[in-house]
């Protein structure tokens, strides 16, 4: 039998106009400290996003996204943040934030396959 693995996931968030707190999840965030494993999958639908802000700036959030991706990956190209260990890489990205980009809280479970659940829960969380 598979050992299960503690993980902790958070979803990222687009607050198009921060002062309506209106939200539209476009990515996910899993960590597991144990297997030092963090990756982020994101998807953003323009087309709900212009919805809810008609002139929100899409290749701006597309840069913001990249940098994040970049952070959770780790190394130079996540600038000096990229060059923390994995636990603080993920607690930099799920940082309580009243910006454009937020996440939620983490969640915890547990799981034997990081990237099936990370898979699962971006199917379900934001697809």
């Amino acid at each position: 039998m598979q050992e299960k693995n503690l993980y902790e996931y958070a979803v990222i968030r687009v607050v198009p106009r921060v002062e309506r707190e209106e939200f539209l999840n476009v990515g996910i965030i899993l960590f597991c400290k144990k297997t030092k494993y963090i990756k982020m999958l994101y998807s953003v639908n323009e087309t709900k996003l212009l919805m809810f802000s008609e002139d929100f700036d899409l290749e701006q959030l597309e840069l913001n996204l990249e940098s994040f991706q970049k952070i959770a990956h780790g190394g130079r190209a996540g600038g000096p943040i990229g060059e923390f260990d994995i636990p603080s890489r993920f607690r930099w990205l799920t940082a309580i934030r009243s910006s454009g980009i937020q996440t939620s809280r983490p969640h915890p479970g547990f799981c034997t396959d990081l990237d099936a659940t990370i898979q699962r829960l971006f199917e379900e969380l934001v697809l």
